[in-house]
């Protein structure tokens, strides 16, 4: 975590850390829609992307529901889709995402200079190919001995799967196809820090643009889980909601009643310039990374910290990258974030210690700062929900407008906070939307945030 002070220049970067990082492009693929504007449209509309599963038979499941991407088809978004037929379902929507992020930006990926394009993801590995290999491990099973055939396994295994199947549920492959699809020939990395990973790919790609050791990235995430091993996964943690027969009502960020996150699946996608290659190009400019911040809990793999000190670390960090005294009004006598783009999962833990940790980091303004989970409408897109939140941080900053927290009826006494309940909020008359905190928490301890501001 950075521990420089706060500073008096806009983006306060410390000494030979000034160069200016800028977002010149944007794609989304999510269970609300797979363009940009589709998908803002709806959050502003408190729309719930949550049904049933219909990617596999999940009524025997505790949690029978999830929110999935709907009517997706890689072809609408790039027009060499042939060449990625080998790419799993996640990888697809990054493909998407990514083709929209650069359309957007007017960046000519054939005229860039490709040492100096690179890629920085936050992306989860692919299906598990769990027919295959139930199918295995059913064929070298022996019931009366109770043991595993292990020649039998392998022979199953050797006539069932396929080389090119098996390598494209590795996280890197998507990483693979974004690079291979765009010729970024860059610095090139993948990490997989759980629900962090998008926010973390973000910030590491913007400290590499700040070095000097690119001009563009693109940076992002994407994810599925929605498979029968991931749900159970999940459900075996109980992160999961089980209201199956109210699923049209979860997940319920920050309410009294709430009982866990909803799984969803997609991509989220950004152009990451300097300013300095964005201005040379005349491309147009629609948000600025000021911040950065990282931290780890080192408490316990499945528990934050309890008093919330690993998230307080990594919104300090950024704030403090950004200039921002989280403490300090602004001259219009604002606070000096007009809305936090909560991790907020809707389990019990993650609410309760995030807003403990909102409240340490900002003391008596806390209770005036916007705070919403789009997640309440998404789902939780897990390694692509930080990059998800970046976006609708842009998007509030163009349009002045702040996303609700759908499906809050009983307030905790607890999280005493603004959590713009059920209906969007337009905040345009109050001086809109400058600077936004992106909040991204892991299990396993890992907590990433950012800055953004609209670009002056």
């Amino acid at each position: 975590m950075r521990v420089w002070g706060f500073g008096a220049v806009r983006g306060g970067y410390p000494p030979g850390m000034s160069t200016r990082v800028v977002i010149t492009g944007m794609g989304w693929v999510t269970p609300l829609g797979n363009t940009v504007e589709d998908v803002w449209a709806s959050l502003l509309a408190g729309k719930s992307g949550v049904g049933r599963i219909t990617r596999f038979q999940a009524e025997t499941f505790k949690t029978n529901f999830a929110a999935e991407v709907k009517n997706f088809n890689l072809a609408d978004h790039m027009p060499e889709a042939s060449r990625h037929a080998s790419a799993l379902r996640n990888t697809q929507f990054a493909l998407a995402a990514a083709s929209q992020a650069v359309r957007q930006s007017g960046l000519d990926v054939k005229r860039v200079n490709r040492r100096r394009f690179g890629a920085y993801l936050g992306a989860g590995e692919g299906l598990l190919d769990f027919p295959d290999y139930s199918g295995m491990q059913l064929a070298a099973w022996n019931g009366e001995t109770r043991t595993l055939d292990t020649t039998k396994w392998a022979q199953t295994a050797f006539s069932t799967l396929t080389p090119v199947e098996e390598i494209e549920q590795e996280a890197h492959m998507t990483l693979s196809h974004v690079a291979w699809a765009l010729g970024a020939q860059g610095p090139a990395s993948n990490c997989l820090t759980a629900c962090a990973a998008s926010i973390q790919a973000i910030g590491e790609a913007t400290e590499i643009l700040r070095r000097g050791d690119a001009d563009v990235m693109i940076s992002g995430g994407a994810h599925t889980m929605i498979h029968p091993l991931g749900v159970t996964g999940f459900i075996r943690l109980t992160a999961l909601s089980s209201r199956s027969e109210e699923f049209s009502t979860v997940p319920r960020p920050f309410d009294q009643t709430r009982d866990g996150f909803v799984m969803g699946e997609g991509a989220g996608m950004l152009v990451l310039e300097t300013l300095e290659h964005a201005r040379a190009r005349n491309a147009t400019i629609i948000a600025e990374i000021t911040g950065y911040g990282s931290s780890a809990d080192a408490f316990r793999i499945t528990d934050m910290h309890p008093e919330g000190e690993g998230p307080k670390a990594a919104m300090m960090g950024a704030l403090r990258q950004a200039g921002i005294n989280p403490r300090e009004e602004t001259a219009q006598g604002r606070p000096p974030i007009h809305w936090i783009s909560a991790h907020g999962t809707g389990t019990k833990e993650n609410d309760k210690i995030e807003t403990a940790a909102i409240k340490s980091v900002f003391g008596p303004l806390a209770p005036r700062i916007p705070i919403s989970s789009i997640k309440s409408m998404l789902g939780h897109l897990i390694a692509a929900a930080g990059a998800s939140n970046v976006i609708a941080s842009v998007k509030s900053i163009q349009t002045g407008m702040i996303p609700p927290t759908i499906n809050y009826r009983t307030p905790d006494a607890g999280l005493d906070l603004d959590y713009v309940p059920n209906t969007a909020r337009d905040v345009r008359a109050q001086g809109g939307v400058d600077a936004v905190l992106c909040n991204a928490y892991g299990f396993g301890g890992q907590n990433d945030c950012v800055v953004v501001r609209s670009f002056r």
